[in-house]
């Protein structure tokens, strides 16, 4: 297996894995899912891994990514919500497992907020955790862009 194959086109790196282990979490009610998930990759040395998530939270603090500020704008979700989509990875970011989600939230009237998940304090959670097994996975920051993007050694 070739762990880092080079990008073709308008590919800015590509990386290759195996499936190593697949794990399902149960999150304890009232614990941050942002949190909770870095916290299991750190205590088990997982350094890569692709994740979804179903569950309810209590409130939220999302993330909205402003291109021209390069700063992220905190959009609160303070009412309980059902979690229609989530989904991240985990990868290395400052030497530390970063768990790096995306959520979709849907109120009572089903109505929806989503970004970036900056933290959700948990109802119910269930994780669906794909461990992955290959190159180290590791996020540098990009002046650019101003975000802690994936990267080549």
């Amino acid at each position: 297996m070739d762990e880092v194959v080079r990008p073709v086109g308008t590919t800015r790196a590509v990386f290759q894995f195996e499936a190593a282990d697949e794990l399902i979490l149960s999150l304890k009610p009232d614990t941050d899912l942002v949190h909770s998930i870095t916290e299991f990759a750190s205590g088990k040395g997982i350094e890569a891994g692709s994740l979804v998530v179903i569950g309810a939270l209590k409130s939220a603090k999302l993330g909205y990514y402003d291109q021209k500020k390069n700063r992220y704008r905190e959009i609160k979700v303070d009412s309980p919500t059902e979690i229609a989509s989530c989904t991240g990875n985990i990868s290395i970011r400052s030497g530390e497992p970063f768990a790096h989600i995306h959520v979709v939230l849907a109120d009572t009237n089903g109505n929806t907020k989503a970004g970036h998940l900056l933290e959700g304090i948990v109802f119910v959670a269930e994780v669906h955790l794909r461990v992955l097994q290959g190159p180290r996975l590791e996020r540098r920051y990009d002046v650019p862009s101003g975000l802690w993007l994936w990267s080549e050694r």
